[in-house]
Formats: C-alpha cells, sequence, structure tokens
C-alpha cells in the first residue's frame, strides 16, 4: 500500500474508532481525540479530571478497539517499583526467575499517579522513554506499541507527591477532562442502568498501528510550519526576545524543545487524520493547548488574577 493510500485507510479507520468507542463512551470527543493523537504519534497522556468521569472505562475500551493488551494500575502511597516492573523469585529449582509487573503490556492506565512517591514515579520513567526497564542488571524491552495514560484528581491533594518537571514533559498531552453535558449524562445513566451488553470490535492489530506511527513519521512539513511551531515555543519562554510583556508578567518558566518535537509530531498526526498529506499552521494550532499546557509554569501574579494556562496560550495562537 502506498503512503497515500495508508493515509485514506486511515481516515476512515480513525472514523470507524470513533463509531467504536461511541458505543460505550457517550460524548468526550475532544478527549478521545487527543488520546487517538497520542497514541498515533507515538507519546503519553496526562488525563487531569475529578473521579467517576470513566477515565478507565474509557481507556479500556480504547484499547478494545484498537486490539491491544490493557493494564490498570491503582497508584497509592505504599506501592513500591517492584510492585509495578515486577521482581525475581526463586522457582522450585532454586533458580531465580522473573515475574512481569503490570507495566509490561500495551496501554497502561497510571491511576492518580500523583498518589505514590518519587521513587515509584520514576520506575514509569525508563519505560515511558525507552521502552524498556531494567530490573536486576538485565534490560527487558517491552512490547510495542507501548502508550501511558495517567490520571490526576485536581481536586484532594492532601498526601500527594506534585509530578517533576522532567517527568511531566514526557507527556506529550496534558488532557482536561470534564463533566458531561445534562443530555450526555442522561444518555450514560440510561446506557449503564440496563441490561444490554454492548461489545467493542478490535479494529487494529498491534503491527498495524506501529506501520501507522512509521508513517505518520515520514509525512514531509514545510519549513514556515517547523518555524511557527518554533517560534511558539519560545514565545512561552519569559526571557525570550520573542516572548511579549504579558508571558513575561505571567510566566516564571516556558516550554522546553521537547514541545516543538511533539507540536510537529501531532500535527502531523492530525493532519493525516483530516486526510491531509503535509501539516500547515492549523494543525498545529489545533493540537498546540494540550501539548503546552503542562509545559508553562505560572507565577503568583497570574494565580490571583485567576489566569488560567489555556488562556495565556490563547494569546500566542
Amino acid at each position: 500500500m502506498s503512503d497515500v493510500d495508508a493515509i485514506h485507510a486511515l481516515v476512515q479507520k480513525r472514523h470507524q474508532l470513533k463509531t467504536e468507542i461511541a458505543k460505550i463512551i457517550v460524548g468526550q470527543d475532544d478527549v478521545i481525540d487527543q488520546i487517538v493523537l497520542s497514541i498515533f504519534s507515538g507519546g503519553h497522556a496526562l488525563l487531569v479530571g475529578v473521579p467517576g468521569l470513566a477515565k478507565t472505562l474509557m481507556v479500556n475500551t480504547l484499547a478494545q478497539a484498537l486490539g491491544l493488551d490493557f493494564k490498570r494500575i491503582q497508584f497509592t502511597p505504599d506501592l513500591m517499583p517492584s510492585d509495578i516492573l515486577g521482581s525475581e523469585i526463586l522457582d522450585e529449582n532454586r533458580q531465580f526467575k522473573f515475574i512481569k509487573g503490570p507495566i509490561f503490556s500495551n496501554i497502561i492506565l497510571a491511576d492518580e499517579i500523583n498518589r505514590t512517591p518519587p521513587k515509584t514515579q520514576a520506575a514509569l520513567l525508563e519505560a515511558m522513554q525507552e521502552r524498556s526497564v531494567t530490573i536486576a542488571g538485565h534490560n527487558y524491552k517491552l512490547a510495542l506499541p507501548y502508550f501511558v495514560l495517567a490520571t490526576q484528581n485536581p481536586i484532594e491533594q492532601e498526601g500527594t507527591y506534585p509530578l517533576p518537571e522532567a517527568q511531566l514533559d514526557r507527556f506529550m498531552f496534558a488532557i482536561k477532562l470534564d463533566y458531561p453535558s445534562f443530555l450526555e449524562e442522561i444518555q450514560v445513566v440510561k446506557n449503564t442502568t440496563s441490561e444490554v451488553k454492548l461489545v467493542v470490535n478490535p479494529l487494529f492489530t498491534a503491527a498495524e498501528i506501529i506501520q501507522y506511527q512509521q508513517l505518520i513519521r515520514r509525512i514531509p512539513v514545510a519549513d514556515n510550519v517547523i518555524e511557527y511551531a518554533v517560534t511558539l515555543v519560545s514565545k512561552t519562554r519569559p526571557n525570550n526576545v520573542l516572548s511579549t510583556d504579558y508571558i513575561k508578567n505571567y510566566l516564571d518558566w516556558g516550554a522546553g524543545p521537547r514541545a516543538s518535537q511533539n507540536l510537529i509530531i501531532a500535527a502531523k498526526a492530525n493532519a493525516a487524520f483530516q486526510g491531509k498529506f503535509s501539516p500547515d499552521i492549523e494543525d498545529v494550532k489545533a493540537v498546540a493547548t494540550g501539548i503546552l499546557r503542562h509545559r508553562i509554569i505560572k507565577n503568583y501574579k497570574a494565580d490571583a488574577e485567576g489566569i488560567s494556562e489555556e488562556m495565556i496560550i490563547a494569546k500566542l495562537l
């Protein structure tokens, strides 16, 4: 199949994917779009939302529709790195045998990642960046595609361990999950209080998703689009010559080079999903909020005046 035909096929498959997910998940189109963008771009996502908004169900449904393995890890203050990575045990022949932990899956839901201490949070770092884990001196490769969706509860912050900036930067998207609308909530209640069991059909294989990830990487990008993305990221840095007084007033720190890379890769995926063969500036704008939201750090003045990250990013676009 040529790359042109593959992009046409991807557009059709994405529509089918959304139809399958809609069997179980009501609404939340923007959230699902950004998660799917992350997966096909080869990135990870941080989902911020209050409890009870079906985050686990959403990821489980997505994993089924993509034909991938799914594991959920509930992060707690007493969770140890070996609980997620796995550990070596003595078998009946008195030989050490490695028992794989839940991190060995295609899609990992790291539930309430800020509930666990930094030592355990750091256990995810190598897996997210290198797609491998090192245990007792042995390196184990993870099955591809590999995708981490971590959740955070924005309400309860007592007894939590905020993610370090280095780990936040490894998440391609930070996605905000809001309450459903009135009509959507009515539909949710109807769907979940009846006997009807809906089946989600797998539309992809792991090999197909990897091929589509490689296809997206091959999509050409015009220099002016790359320059726009890099300029946009540079404007978030208060000490940069391109930054405005507004940024200098409200931001302490801006986004790093990984933000520029992610903007371009996500713009390529967004263009491919629309059936385009090269991304334009509108594709960069479409993904900018989710990619920059967790990479800019507001100062006390922005907090005092009720200025949100989204408002700051909107000023830059």
